[in-house]
């Protein structure tokens, strides 16, 4: 039998276990079984941890905060390049393989990122941190990359049954698509909890103990997380494609048609790259209101609280991204995108109104809502035009471009802060949130176009 993306067996013959969460969300662990909520939430943590605690850890040994800042833009370089490669690699050899290599070779990168960062004997110029630079990388480069795995073994799992060769045909592609969407909604809510955790609890360790335990604590949870959930049964949903696929079955996450591949690969590369250029604009609103809110709260406060702060657009951020599993069906993957970033477009208009600590947190809290729709949405999108066989390559790369956008937000946004204050950095938040918003609208009208062909 051809393989296919897609696996047609169930993942156990032994009956589910009724879930104990409520609602649409009860459904995800019938689906994946019992253990992978837990684990794909923790094993994504040290991702999160990785910048800020490069950039802690280097700032303290080297007492620069340049040198710091160039090993943490290292590790962004490194994983936006790394991550679709390491995706690549699991299209064709499988997520199992891919993960247990890339879970060692990080946990050496970033042990080795430690060593070179307490043996470098000084660091008067940036020419004597190369090390230290190289180290931080490939630590970068090598992280495994937990979510977006997590998320081809969701559309694995809730599109199996839409195959004429799948075991049971009881549910039908409505049903389907409304475990895919409280699958992703709750993917984007574990992506936002665990990047508002991360650094925080990197701060914590790093002020209360020492500045290299978060990394040590990091190379620790990758070693034993993230193979465990490599060698999850989930991800036998997940079958690696052929090298030359042939025409099969081909899911879009709004229905199941027959298509060669033939008419995709006449779309795949340049509609794939505009959800990866929507995470770049993400990416670059992440970046820009972050160094924003610092210039920002150093007015009334200190910089530091400008995390805290911007933890509260995480929080609402997170709850929203939830909600989208309760979305009317007919309200379609590119709607959505055009609504919500219309909201986010609107609504970031707002970060020029605030004079003082408290009302900057509340617009922040109003700001988060219509963010965690948009990310769901965009990675649905990515599913929905992936070429076939090369999934994992496409949640790589969404994931790549949020990286990438941050650091080219941060840049941009810190210029001017630099030089004309916080008001204009925020302009490349909202600036970022209209190029979503054109996005938004292009991806309705190209999809529109598809489903006309």
């Amino acid at each position: 039998m051809e393989k296919s993306i897609l696996a047609s067996q169930p993942l156990s013959s032994a009956p589910a276990r009724k879930s104990r969460l409520p609602g649409r969300f009860g459904r995800l662990p019938e689906l994946a079984g019992p253990g992978f909520l837990p684990l794909g939430l923790f094993a994504r943590l040290p991702l999160a941890m990785l910048t800020v605690g490069t950039l802690t850890l280097v700032t303290a040994v080297s007492h620069s905060y340049a040198i710091g800042g160039m090993a943490a833009g290292a590790v962004g370089i490194g994983s936006a390049l790394g991550a679709p490669i390491l995706g690549s690699l699991a299209d064709r050899a499988g997520q199992r393989r891919v993960l247990l290599v890339a879970a060692v070779v990080n946990t050496l990168a970033v042990l080795g990122l430690l060593a070179a960062a307490y043996m470098t004997p000084g660091y008067g110029s940036v020419g004597d941190a190369v090390g230290v630079l190289i180290a931080a990388f490939l630590a970068g480069a090598s992280c495994p990359q937990v979510g977006p795995m997590a998320r081809v073994r969701w559309m694995a799992l809730t599109t199996r049954n839409l195959s004429p060769t799948a075991a049971s045909g009881s549910r039908s592609v409505a049903s389907n698509r409304a475990d895919l969407d409280t699958a992703l909604s709750y993917e984007g809510t574990a992506d936002e909890v665990t990047f508002v955790l991360g650094p925080a609890l990197v701060g914590v360790l790093a002020s209360l103990v020492a500045p290299w335990l978060p990394l040590a604590l990091a190379a620790a949870m990758t070693i034993t997380l993230v193979p465990a959930f490599a060698v999850h049964p989930s991800q036998d949903a997940v079958v690696p494609a052929p090298r030359k696929p042939a025409a099969g079955v081909v899911v879009s996450g709004e229905q199941a048609t027959q298509a060669a591949p033939s008419r995709r690969s006449r779309w795949a590369g340049a509609v794939v790259a505009v959800p990866v250029v929507a995470m770049v604009c993400m990416g670059t609103f992440f970046g820009a209101t972050q160094n924003a809110l610092s210039a920002f709260s150093a007015q009334f406060a200190t910089a530091e609280i400008a995390g805290l702060m911007y933890a509260v657009m995480g929080l609402s951020s997170a709850v929203a991204a939830l909600s989208v599993a309760f979305w009317p069906q007919r309200f379609s993957l590119a709607s959505r995108w055009v609504v919500a970033a219309f909201a986010m477009a609107v609504l970031s208009l707002l970060l020029l109104l605030p004079t003082g600590i408290w009302p900057m947190v509340f617009v922040l809290l109003i700001l988060g809502i219509p963010v965690g729709p948009v990310m769901v949405t965009v990675f649905s999108i990515g599913g929905v035009v992936a070429p076939a066989g090369r999934m994992a390559t496409v949640m790589t790369a969404l994931a790549s471009g949020i990286v990438a956008g941050t650091a080219l937000g941060s840049y941009l946004a810190g210029q001017l802060a630099e030089t004309q204050g916080p008001g204009a950095a925020f302009v490349v938040s909202m600036a970022a949130a209209a190029g979503l918003l054109l996005l938004g609208v292009l991806t309705s009208l190209v999809m529109r176009r598809r489903s006309q062909a």
